[in-house]
């Protein structure tokens, strides 16, 4: 439930400016309990091998994530409702430091959810269990 309520706190804290949530045919939770709609953003190569908030260092192949508030290694179920591709991320750094933005998924992540070419995509969280 912490974690939960971590993720509506940094979503409704995305403030003026940020996109609104393109998809009003579904419902803010995507139709599947405790997912959240997040703007997300990528990050790869500029950060190869620097060290992250969890003191491991960033690997663009790994399926990892930064969240402003989630624990480290919390490990999330992210889908692109735009295409239905989904990925299970861990988290292990901070961030992003944008405002309107929730996640930072690594390069490897981002491909996955057919988000790559564009940067930013709406995607659903919600914690795997």
């Amino acid at each position: 439930m912490l974690v939960r309520a971590l993720l509506l706190a940094a979503s409704v804290g995305l403030g003026i400016g940020a996109p609104a949530w393109p998809y009003s045919a579904l419902a803010a939770d995507g139709g599947r309990n405790g997912a959240v709609p997040a703007l997300a953003s990528w990050y790869g190569l500029d950060h190869q091998g620097l060290l992250t908030a969890s003191g491991e260092r960033f690997d663009r192949n790994k399926l990892t994530a930064a969240h402003p508030s989630l624990p480290m290694g919390t490990v999330l179920r992210i889908t692109n409702p735009a295409n239905g591709r989904q990925v299970l991320v861990r988290i292990n750094d901070r961030g992003p430091f944008l405002r309107g933005r929730m996640l930072d998924l690594s390069e490897t992540a981002a491909r996955r959810l057919g988000m790559l070419a564009r940067g930013l995509a709406w995607v659903l969280i919600e914690i795997a269990e």
